[in-house]
């Protein structure tokens, strides 16, 4: 095969002169911000447990078992959609 015949087939400039990022500036804000409510929610299940010779009531707060899971499952939720989410052009 003749070398200028490959040449040929490239692709032409204009088509190839600006590439894109998978996701925007926006998407990786909304990441961030996801990451920090998982971290946030994880930090807020955090504490003492009970051991064989102390029982720790506290395993059992609000805190705990509703409101840091709760956090969490939001911050999953908002991982997805900022993943998802596609800027209006």
């Amino acid at each position: 095969m003749d070398s200028a015949k490959l040449n040929k087939t490239e692709l032409p400039e204009e088509k190839v002169d600006k590439k894109e990022m998978a996701l925007g500036k926006k998407n990786y804000l909304l990441i961030a911000v996801s990451f920090i409510l998982i971290v946030v929610g994880f930090v807020l299940m955090m504490g003492g447990g009970s051991t064989e010779e102390v029982y720790n009531p506290d395993i059992f707060s609000t805190r705990r078992i509703v409101v840091a899971p709760t956090i969490t499952f939001i911050g999953f939720v908002c991982m997805i959609a900022a993943i998802l989410y596609k800027p209006k052009q």
